[in-house]
């Protein structure tokens, strides 16, 4: 463990000093990025998530398929949302946004005194393992209500649609989602970090720690957590777990797909009664509201742009505050699955399999 973590620490060093720094001086915002060491952790976090996506995960697809494909055509775009988020929108939001909003809040890494649970619990200061299992067990109780809530706010539900749209879930599905969804998550998320004091450098690998858990999550395997078995869906969020998250609404059983919200831990799911556990056949991955569908033709940058269309068409109107699961009708705006049926479309999942 020392030394990695003393090898860690020269890697971060080398890329604050030979990249983070020169750059964040040639562009003038040395000030509102913070401490490059922040910065090349960050990036160096990232290198890392990808580096296991494309040489672990992408490997294991292969191998050991949940579905076969004639072709993974509908998973580039995926590819390039997580290529583009990794190595680019996310770093440039979380140091250009989130650090600042952090420093006016009180938090960040200016910040000397102890604050959030360290202030209210002393006897944390001595115990940083157990303060930071606290702290990810908070952070994934929170993902596990705002997922839910991504999913019964049609307005959200608008945003959060495109990620379900995908007909071949992949390690790369994971960072298919709309930019403003993911600010507004990341808002949320961060927020919470900052009542609980953690530390920018904590917050990162808690970060770390859940997306990788959902790249693999996401991926096209068939694994239960490999030894661990049954026993391991109920301890972790593994690949089946989060593939009937996903699946397509089973016509006979309508509400089967709101289940499994949880992005690390199973808990969650188990404690509110939305887990579900099967060994039947796993269901095709997407969703059949032919708006949301239509996605999977479309390029990245014409996925925001209906995306956000839908958003506004279901934000502007009363039915996008009502709760409950929608489709999307003339001008996108969302018709409720108990609405008269000879006014409403089918809803997310509920039409017969799209192929």
């Amino acid at each position: 463990m020392d030394f990695f973590s003393q090898h860690w620490t020269l890697a971060i060093d080398w890329v604050s000093a030979h990249a983070v720094t020169p750059v964040v001086n040639t562009l003038s915002i040395a000030e509102a990025a913070g401490d490059p060491r922040e910065i090349a952790a960050g990036i160096l976090i990232a290198l890392l998530q990808l580096f296991l996506i494309a040489c672990v995960m992408r490997p294991l697809e292969s191998l050991l398929p949940a579905e076969r494909w004639a072709d993974r055509r509908h998973t580039t775009v995926d590819r390039h949302y997580t290529l583009l988020m990794l190595l680019g929108l996310f770093p440039l939001f979380s140091f250009l946004v989130l650090m600042p909003f952090a420093h006016m809040l009180g938090g960040g890494p200016s910040t000397e005194e102890a604050s959030g649970l360290k202030a209210w619990f002393p006897w944390f200061e001595q115990h940083p393992y157990v303060l930071f299992a606290v702290y990810y067990v908070v952070y994934d109780l929170t993902y596990y209500w705002m997922h839910r809530a991504q999913h019964v706010i049609p307005w959200w539900w608008a945003m959060h649609s495109m990620h379900h749209s995908q007909r071949q879930m992949s390690c790369w599905s994971n960072d298919r989602s709309n930019y403003l969804d993911g600010m507004l998550q990341s808002f949320v998320l961060a927020s919470v970090g900052l009542v609980m004091g953690v530390e920018p450098s904590e917050f990162a690998m808690l970060g770390l720690l859940s997306e990788l858990v959902q790249n693999f999550s996401h991926a096209n395997v068939a694994l239960r957590l490999g030894w661990l078995g049954q026993l391991g869906e109920r301890l972790f969020v593994g690949p089946r777990f989060h593939r009937n998250h996903h699946m397509l609404r089973d016509a006979d059983r309508p509400e089967r797909h709101n289940c499994n919200f949880g992005q690390v831990l199973p808990w969650w799911d188990q404690l509110f009664d939305t887990a579900l556990y099967h060994d039947e056949e796993l269901r095709p991955t997407g969703v059949s509201d032919p708006e949301v569908d239509a996605d999977n033709e479309r390029g990245l940058i014409a996925m925001q742009w209906y995306t956000l269309k839908r958003f506004w068409g279901a934000f502007s109107c009363r039915a996008g505050w009502r709760l409950g699961d929608v489709s999307f009708g003339p001008g996108y705006r969302p018709i409720h699955d108990d609405d008269p049926v000879e006014h409403a479309p089918v809803a997310q999942g509920s039409r017969p399999e799209v192929q």
